[in-house]
């Protein structure tokens, strides 16, 4: 498919929509706030807008639009089930919407499944036929690939790794369950730690790079103050590692993929989370589970929203993905 895709990645406080071909090039690009707050009537226009931005001018047609969104969807239906950080988003039949306006197919696909089609097809799981992508950020989402095809689920709401329990008796989840991988080991879980060892009174460089006030912790300061050779922070990130390192254990042995691909923005800690991943994985998973099994960086960065998209479409187009009604 050489044709001109529009791609989106609708994200909670951001918009990006681009042009591209087949081949991942971009030829025109929109990056914006969303100004979620204001609802679904300034929303959602907005998106129609942005789009047309990036659409052909000379009359060429539009082949199809792929669209990436967080939270649950129905895959099936193109219906945004739920977006939580945009008030309004309830049942929104976002593809239908967008194929009126535009005169084309449109696929809509939950953020982390995407991402995984995007690592696959473009990025550091290319031609690997089972993998596990996971993205580690301000939550922990995924996205699971067996035998070249993404698993969906009974409903499309498959893949929602970061709501395994880990611990039993941990804290609360925003999702309502207590003790799941996205509470133990996010970006905000690493700044929690760090901001009850300050309390606790531990010498930490941390500390002195938020001037003595706890409340501007972000895990982005614990891995800068890590990578000072910090103790504390470092102990921080080993612990996060070992968390993402039990889920990994329980996905092997659940699904035994070729790949693990791990993305998002605690991922920058570079090794300082992926060797306590590997060494946890090693310790735990049973040994034929693990042994030639990478676990790797994603390699796309902030694109793999909109690759994803793109890899949304072309899976389509190919019958890869298994979305069709």
């Amino acid at each position: 498919m050489s044709d001109t895709i529009l791609t989106v990645d609708l994200g909670g406080t951001l918009i990006r929509t681009a042009r591209m071909n087949s081949e991942g090039d971009i030829f025109a690009h929109v990056r914006e706030p969303i100004h979620a707050a204001q609802g679904r009537d300034v929303t959602l226009p907005h998106v129609i807008d942005a789009i047309r931005r990036v659409a052909p001018t000379d009359g060429s047609p539009i082949t199809a639009i792929g669209v990436s969104a967080p939270g649950p969807i129905n895959p099936w239906e193109g219906r945004v089930i739920n977006l939580t950080n945009i008030p309004g988003w309830q049942n929104l039949p976002l593809a239908d919407m967008l194929s009126k306006a535009f005169g084309c197919p449109v696929w809509l696909g939950n953020d982390g499944n995407v991402a995984a089609l995007a690592e696959q097809r473009f990025g550091a799981a290319k031609g690997v036929k089972d993998v596990i992508y996971m993205t580690i950020s301000t939550g922990i989402g995924g996205g699971i690939i067996i035998d070249d095809r993404l698993l969906l689920g009974a409903r499309g709401l498959a893949a929602e790794v970061g709501h395994m329990t880990i611990q039993t008796d941990g804290p609360r989840c925003p999702c309502g369950s207590i003790g799941c991988l996205e509470v133990m080991a996010n970006g905000p879980a690493i700044a929690r730690y760090a901001r009850e060892a300050i309390q606790q009174g531990r010498q930490t460089r941390i500390t002195d790079l938020v001037r003595g006030d706890p409340s501007q912790v972000t895990a982005r300061i614990v891995n800068e103050a890590a990578r000072q050779g910090d103790p504390v922070a470092i102990e921080l990130y080993q612990r996060a590692g070992f968390y993402v390192g039990t889920g990994i254990v329980n996905l092997m042995h659940t699904f035994n993929p070729a790949m693990f691909v791990i993305g998002g923005g605690v991922t920058h800690g570079g090794d300082l989370l992926f060797d306590p991943i590997r060494s946890t994985v090693k310790e735990r998973a049973m040994h034929d589970y693990w042994v030639d099994v990478p676990i790797v960086p994603a390699a796309l960065g902030d694109d793999v929203g909109l690759l994803g998209a793109l890899a949304l479409v072309l899976s389509q187009s190919q019958g890869a993905v298994s979305l069709l009604t």
